[in-house]
């Protein structure tokens, strides 16, 4: 059995759907067939019953026939009682003695059921059964119980009336019908095993064309590959095929943006390792020749190295955290305390910031994040308030009911340049010339988006920027979770 359900297991599907529609048919059609057959054979033999049922009936001249047949017994049929043609009538007594009346057929063999109708009697009900002939033709049998009494003496015996008639045309009408039923269910069997293979194969064209888009992908590694889906469908192949189209769509674009974010890395990394590679240059030329470079030129440059690796590790530290997996982030969820983010945020700015004037009020909210990249959001937006902002300047930070806002007063934003400050590696041109990597507001959208909130970059009114952050509430954590 396991071999089978192995063997079955490996064929295609759409042989598997023929075969399973193939067996609910034959099954369906075998239960009802089997049904039908055993209902005309019930009410074949009801009908024989009832004419058996009116032969044995004994009354009047036909009572006072069986008694004098009974009285003169013999193996051949007496011309005594005149029963119905074509059946088998004889007569049994108490010691098992067969009495064949006239016009019967021939002898039926007698049974112990029979027997026990004169002895049990049967409350005056006789029994029915199927029997055979001396000569072996099935036929069906009534015995029914009879009490006959000597005219001469007077005397009470008990006997049996037996009537019989031929099962062969019953049996041929049956057999006849099992092979028509027979005949019938294979046809539909076949019909059905048919019908299910053009089902399996109209209802698999859609899972064809997945099956080819899918190893179209795997061969050309193609993911604008598109499988049609009709608008209005709702069953399971066309929601697979929807979600392999949203599959591909979000390879390619996660494609495109891997690309891009190389392309763009390279960019930006060939600027500061030009200039490293020149400044490295310039000293290495001067050990080889011995000519000494003035040593401010010398500490401009190992300054201008320090500088450019800095930038460097920078760089490379905001590509590794924009090249983390949701799931990486995920797993280091926790419920974080807003308000002491933005405190440690807040200290490494003054720090950065000495010279300018850092306004900040802070109210307490909790939400769900990662604690070191919701920290490295606020820094980075903190740090772009910190470097546009003009010498002694002020910046106004501010956290209430989980929205934070930091305004700075320096020279703002210009319209045509808002749509574009959270793309990855844009930076306005005003500020090519600063520090930085152009990742920071990237980052930060990142970061606040995985966090169910929201970053905008606004054109503050006076002059300025604003940048706010919404962030949802999460609920309080035990004391525990916040040492």
């Amino acid at each position: 059995m396991k071999r089978v359900l192995r063997r079955f297991q490996t064929l295609p599907i759409r042989a598997r759907l023929s075969l399973l529609v193939a067996a609910a048919v034959a099954f369906a059609v075998a239960a009802v067939s089997v049904t039908c057959w055993f209902i005309v054979q019930g009410k074949l033999y009801d009908q024989l019953d009832g004419d058996l049922q009116k032969a044995a009936a004994v009354q009047g001249p036909q009572r006072v026939g069986i008694e004098n047949a009974l009285a003169n017994c013999t193996q051949t049929p007496q011309t005594a009682y005149n029963g119905p043609r074509n059946t088998y009538s004889q007569a049994l007594t108490a010691d098992a003695t067969v009495c064949l009346l006239g016009n019967s057929a021939g002898e039926v063999k007698v049974t112990q059921a029979d027997k026990g109708v004169i002895e049990n009697r049967h409350n005056g009900d006789g029994i029915v059964h199927n029997g055979t002939t001396v000569d072996g033709t099935p036929v069906r049998v009534m015995t029914v119980p009879l009490t006959l009494q000597n005219r001469t003496t007077g005397e009470t015996s008990n006997a049996a009336f037996l009537v019989a008639v031929s099962l062969k045309g019953t049996q041929n009408t049956l057999n006849e019908l099992a092979l028509i039923l027979l005949l019938v269910s294979g046809v539909g069997v076949l019909g059905a095993g048919a019908a299910g293979l053009a089902v399996a194969r109209a209802g698999l064209r859609p899972v064809d064309k997945l099956t080819e888009a899918v190893e179209h992908v795997a061969r050309t590694e193609d993911l604008n590959v598109r499988i049609p889906v009709e608008e209005d469908a709702e069953d399971e192949v066309a929601r697979l095929s929807r979600s392999f189209n949203s599959m591909t769509s979000s390879l390619a674009s996660s494609r495109e943006l891997q690309q891009q974010l190389i392309a763009d890395a390279g960019h930006e990394l060939r600027t500061p390792l030009t200039s490293l590679r020149t400044n490295i240059e310039l000293l290495t030329r001067s050990e080889e020749t011995g000519r000494p470079i003035p040593e401010a030129d010398r500490k401009a440059l190992l300054a201008s190295v320090k500088a450019q690796m800095t930038e460097l590790a920078s760089l490379i530290g905001d590509l590794q955290e924009l090249s983390r997996s949701a799931g990486q982030r995920g797993e280091r969820v926790q419920v974080v305390s807003l308000e002491d983010t933005v405190e440690s945020a807040l200290r490494r700015a003054r720090l950065r910031g000495p010279e300018l004037t850092i306004n900040a009020h802070v109210e307490p909210w909790f939400t769900r994040a990662e604690p070191a990249a919701l920290e490295r959001a606020v820094v980075n937006i903190l740090d772009n308030a910190v470097k546009f902002s003009p010498d002694g300047g002020t910046i106004d930070v501010r956290l209430s009911g989980g929205v934070l806002t930091v305004r700075d007063h320096g020279p703002g934003i210009t319209e045509d340049e808002l749509p574009h400050v959270f793309d990855r590696f844009w930076r306005s041109p005003s500020a090519r010339a600063l520090p930085g990597s152009g990742l920071g507001l990237s980052i930060v959208a990142r970061t606040v988006e995985q966090a169910g909130g929201q970053v905008t970059l606004a054109r503050a009114e006076g002059g300025g920027t604003v940048a706010t952050v919404r962030l949802p509430g999460a609920p309080t954590p035990p004391p525990t979770e916040l040492q």
